[in-house]
């Protein structure tokens, strides 16, 4: 059986993310794609951010939390809040040079409950003790 893998349909693993989704320009939402996930997944938790942004900002920024509930496909996403103090997605914005940005996402065995705005800390507690696999993908994105 193949691993549990996310890839996006935008960009290859390791390649310069397209313009069009910096935050500046556009903050359009890469398409994301997750395969393989193991049996018993009930959610699957999305975290993108960028550990580059620690030099610059002090911190690694988030810019994107996601989850959604596998067992009930037509449940709509519930969205976190972002560093740029908004809900759902925030693009790539280095402040400085090139930052490499990654997608974690995670296979929890258990139904999330957090409202829409929680923040990274919140769903990472609401994760312990639930992550049976996760798989990541990372891009770069200049100023």
């Amino acid at each position: 059986m193949s691993e549990f893998s996310i890839s996006s349909h935008d960009f290859n693993e390791g390649e310069e993310i397209p313009k069009k989704f910096g935050y500046k320009h556009g903050n359009n939402q890469p398409g994301l794609e997750f395969d393989n996930f193991p049996s018993g997944t009930k959610t699957l938790a999305l975290i993108m951010d960028d550990p580059d942004a620690i030099g610059a900002v002090g911190k690694v920024w988030v810019h994107w939390l996601e989850y959604h509930h596998v067992i009930s496909p037509e449940a709509n996403p519930v969205s976190g809040i972002t560093d740029f103090g908004e809900i759902g997605y925030g693009g790539p914005a280095p402040p400085d040079k090139r930052h490499t940005y990654i997608f974690k996402v995670y296979a929890l065995d258990t139904v999330l409950e957090l409202k829409e705005g929680y923040s990274k800390q919140e769903l990472e507690d609401a994760m312990k003790g639930h992550i049976i696999a996760e798989a990541k993908l990372t891009g770069t994105f200049a100023p």
